[in-house]
């Protein structure tokens, strides 16, 4: 699979090529499904979320599938429960709430066991199928506010109120997560990411002390290779490497060469196009991804991705141009 021989950093032709929340909203199969299901209707049903999955497979020649879900699910393992109106709503909690909730129980998402299993028995030869979590800080955030926040300042908050406290959530949480990514391994997930997409608010010495060793936790025990991803944080780059993922996504807000260097050089990088891009028009889009692939310059361990999730506004046709552009073919 093209995708695990980058993660390996082997010599390729070219990068393979996925992109963030490619399952969803930009296609119009996905929102004639949705007709028929609520969001959480569509993560709970196996065959649901499966076709979902497979989707943009069909469409585009993508070298990864990612399997259709969302951060909060596993936190229903622990108990929780969790409503989307359209973000994510819950009960806002405690940090001693927090610390204490119960076990990952893994019966309670078999669901996302039982949709792995289905795209397996459909995914096309070489192409990968990717599992994913929530980075713990990031779930963290958003158990403290009840929900998504500008600031996030229940989580800065507890952090410098009390760090033992904190550290014993995230211990709590980072265990959940590792489970989790464990249990989509388990039913055939070739690699999973973890999406830190609140990192990026910490200062680099809250991201050190707390952030980093609760990411490396959640990934250390994987038996697959991972992916770790933590956007709008550009500080953070050069402390990335102590969270131990195999390979590092990183945003636009830097070149990927700068960003690559900062990172390491000797770790795969995931990344970067603007997902700003794919809203103006193909003869915009091809020079921008030949951009990002000249920072890359064929090195191997590169990873072709947006710098974040792929805009609901996002035309098809955008779309298929940079996934071209990258391939040389269409599906």
């Amino acid at each position: 699979m093209r995708l695990l021989q980058a993660l390996r950093r082997e010599p390729l032709d070219r990068p393979p090529i996925w992109f963030m929340r490619q399952a969803g909203r930009y296609l119009p199969e996905y929102m004639e499904l949705r007709e028929q299901h609520t969001f959480q209707e569509a993560v709970h049903s196996p065959g649901v979320a499966a076709e979902i999955t497979l989707q943009p497979i069909r469409r585009f020649n993508l070298d990864a599938a990612i399997i259709f879900s969302d951060i909060m699910t596993p936190l229903e393992a622990m108990g929780l429960a969790v409503e989307f109106d359209p973000g994510p709503k819950l009960e806002p909690m405690t940090i001693q709430d927090i610390a204490r909730l119960p076990d990952f129980d893994p019966n309670r998402v078999d669901f996302v066991a039982e949709a792995i299993d289905k795209v397996r028995v459909e995914l096309p030869d070489g192409v990968a199928l990717i599992g994913f979590a929530g980075a713990p800080i990031t779930l963290l955030a958003y158990l403290l506010e009840g929900g998504a926040s500008k600031e996030f300042l229940a989580l800065r908050g507890a952090l410098k109120k009390d760090p033992a406290l904190a550290t014993e959530a995230l211990c709590k949480v980072g265990k959940a997560m590792s489970a989790y990514l464990q249990l989509q391994v388990d039913a055939g997930a070739n690699t999973v990411q973890l999406f830190d997409s609140w990192a990026g608010i910490l200062s680099v010495d809250d991201f050190v002390d707390f952030a980093l060793p609760a990411a490396r936790a959640a990934l250390e025990y994987q038996t697959v290779p991972t992916i770790y991803f933590a956007p709008h944080g550009p500080q953070l780059l050069p402390h990335f490497d102590g969270v131990g993922a195999t390979a590092y996504g990183v945003d636009w807000r830097l070149p990927l060469g700068e960003a690559w260097k900062l990172i390491g050089e000797e770790h795969p990088i995931q990344g970067n196009l603007d997902p700003a891009v794919l809203l103006t028009n193909p003869a915009r889009i091809r020079p921008a991804v030949a951009e990002v692939l000249a920072e890359a310059g064929g090195r191997p361990g590169h990873i072709f991705n947006l710098g974040h999730g792929i805009n609901r506004h996002s035309p098809v046709e955008n779309v298929a141009a940079m996934v071209e552009t990258v391939t040389g073919k269409d599906r």
